[in-house]
């Protein structure tokens, strides 16, 4: 069983939410290890790399975590030493290239040593990237590992949103699906026949996400003169979970105004802002 985040981090963290927006911010503090209770594999050129049902998280930051596998769970061969140490806030460690055959992932791991935190010792950190592919079970997993305190829900609506930009309407809808993720404001996903694709413009732009999976649209807006790359997205085909968005186009409401049930609400200061 997961073990609760420490009750004064979680009230400190709650007065900040209440302080500073409107959505749940995120609670865990950096150093905390959780263990993973799923099967997580990883392949490089076609081959199992690791293969375990040990795995922890480890949040080297606040904002999600990282899998730390154990050195017994990795395939031993793949692991080439560099001959380099380096100090992290976990401990020492030994940089590791990855290796399959003619594939060769210079600086892909680090096998933590020694440890400061407990149970990290004789674990190794992958960078995601390093691999080709990373699965909790059998389902495929991008970015980085699933945070298992970040709840992500996709409610339909009949609350009435409109969409501007610099006066301009780029959107109204009576049918919304809400999407609510800790840690995010609450994003507004419309019916493709509620929005006004005259202002907006294909973009090449890609991207995944852990819990909804790989967008198949993003759209920047032109109004007038003034051109606002990629401010538009959608999942054609999201993860089980998320099946409600599929479709559907949301709007960065960092970079837009949007009117619920008629009232502007403020845009939320995220690092998505631009």
């Amino acid at each position: 069983m997961l073990r609760s985040p420490d009750p004064e981090l979680r009230s400190r963290a709650s007065a900040l939410t209440l302080d500073m927006s409107d959505y749940p911010a995120a609670i865990v503090q950096s150093n905390h290890v959780e263990p993973v209770p799923r099967r997580i594999r990883a392949v490089l050129a076609g081959q199992t790399i690791i293969d375990t049902t040990r795995a922890l998280y480890v949040w080297e930051t606040p904002r999600y975590p990282q899998y730390y596998i154990p050195l017994s769970d990795v395939r031993a061969d793949a692991l080439i030493d560099e001959e380099q140490v380096q100090q992290t806030r976990r401990g020492k460690a030994q940089v590791h290239g990855i290796r399959v055959g003619d594939t060769y992932r210079r600086g892909g791991a680090r096998l933590l040593t020694e440890s400061t935190v407990d149970a990290l010792a004789d674990t190794v950190r992958f960078e995601w990237n390093a691999l080709d592919a990373w699965f909790e079970e059998d389902e495929q997993v991008f970015v980085h590992p699933r945070d298992p305190y970040v709840r992500v829900d996709a409610l339909r609506s009949t609350r009435r949103i409109r969409i501007e930009l610099d006066g301009v309407v780029l959107a109204e809808s009576n049918s919304p699906v809400l999407l609510f993720e800790t840690g995010l404001p609450t994003r507004y996903y419309l019916n493709r026949t509620d929005v006004d694709f005259a202002h907006l413009i294909p973009s090449d732009t890609v991207t995944a996400c852990p819990y909804k999976g790989t967008t198949t649209g993003y759209w920047s807006v032109k109004v007038g003169e003034a051109f606002h790359a990629d401010l538009a997205w959608a999942y054609d085909f999201p993860t089980a979970a998320l099946q409600p968005i599929a479709g559907l186009v949301a709007f960065y409401n960092e970079n837009v105004d949007i009117h619920l049930d008629d009232q502007l609400l403020e845009r939320p200061k995220t690092h998505f802002a631009k």
